[in-house]
């Protein structure tokens, strides 16, 4: 490395990842919806395929694991499944890895694109109905950032104190969801990665920079936006009491009494979660959202959080 040159394992990967932005062979021109659902089998992505197919019939991509079952669980409904990039040495957490796929996938092609969670994601309408005109955010919660300690730790961390504080009255966004034409969702895609360079390796590429990154990118102007509120295209349930929220004639309804097309952390509510998996499960098996973890996943989450808690020389 040449004298004076910045350093850290994120921007090593980073050179990678938009590289390997290049080598995605961009879906068919169309609108599109894509996902990175590494580590989940078929039972845990059957709600998501089988809601999805019942309201769209676009091009549909996940980037999945090399698992016989899943692949041909996707193939049955004409899904594509797509290899995840393979990295050389560090690499940041999936959450921030997806935004490589996406951008690669959607590239600067014709049609509206959603790129979105899988596991916890459902859709009750035709997701592109009415059709997006721009790039749509979407608030997650009641209340500015201030009121949401995840997403400020994750600011702070990111961009500094003083830039938390000057975005602490703005609405709370929730990256799991992004709509609008598919060359705007690519672009937002590899400025999220670009963003998330700025600290060091370990909080950059963990959980939760890439939600720290978009409300950054929206709230400041540098891509543009439209910010819609919660329940109208996209319900975000994760934090709306469960008593509002009900599961009635095979949808969930939210409190106002409409019905969203794509319905998002809809397994946080236990008396949603069951009927959800009733109707979409495809028959599979009905998958917790918490799991056990092994002594390994325990030591290697410890091992992340001290690395947070390191300097990076750089």
């Amino acid at each position: 490395m040449k004298q004076g040159a910045a350093r850290s394992d994120y921007l090593d990967w980073l050179a990678q990842a938009l590289a390997a932005t290049e080598a995605f062979a961009p879906l068919p021109d169309g609108d599109a919806v894509v996902g990175y659902a590494t580590g989940y089998d078929a039972a845990d992505i059957a709600p998501f395929v089988t809601s999805l197919r019942a309201v769209f019939d676009g091009s549909v991509a996940l980037v999945v694991d090399r698992d016989a079952d899943l692949r041909a669980f996707l193939a049955q409904h004409d899904v594509m499944a797509v290899d995840a990039p393979v990295w050389r040495g560090w690499a940041p957490h999936p959450v921030m890895q997806r935004f490589v796929a996406f951008a690669g996938l959607l590239g600067d092609r014709p049609g509206v694109a959603l790129a979105c969670d899988v596991r916890d994601v459902i859709f009750q309408a035709p997701p592109f109905e009415p059709a997006p005109q721009g790039l749509e955010a979407f608030v997650e919660a009641d209340g500015p950032l201030v009121d949401h300690a995840f997403n400020m730790k994750y600011l702070r961390a990111l961009f500094g104190q003083a830039q938390a504080d000057r975005m602490a009255d703005k609405s709370c966004l929730c990256v799991g969801t992004l709509v609008g034409p598919r060359a705007e969702v690519s672009r937002l895609s590899r400025l999220i990665l670009t963003l998330a360079s700025a600290p060091r390796s370990e909080i950059g590429g963990a959980f939760g920079a890439d939600q720290a990154a978009f409300n950054l990118a929206i709230h400041q102007g540098l891509v543009a936006a439209t910010v819609r509120g919660n329940y109208g295209r996209v319900a975000t349930l994760g934090l709306t009491p469960g008593e509002r929220l009900r599961f009635e004639d095979g949808q969930v309804v939210n409190p106002d009494g409409g019905i969203s097309p794509i319905v998002h952390q809809h397994d946080r509510h236990p008396h949603l979660d069951a009927p959800v998996h009733a109707r979409w499960g495809a028959g599979l098996e009905h998958r917790k959202r918490v799991r056990p973890k092994s002594a390994g996943q325990k030591l290697e989450k410890l091992k992340a959080s001290l690395r947070r808690r390191m300097p990076e020389l750089r």
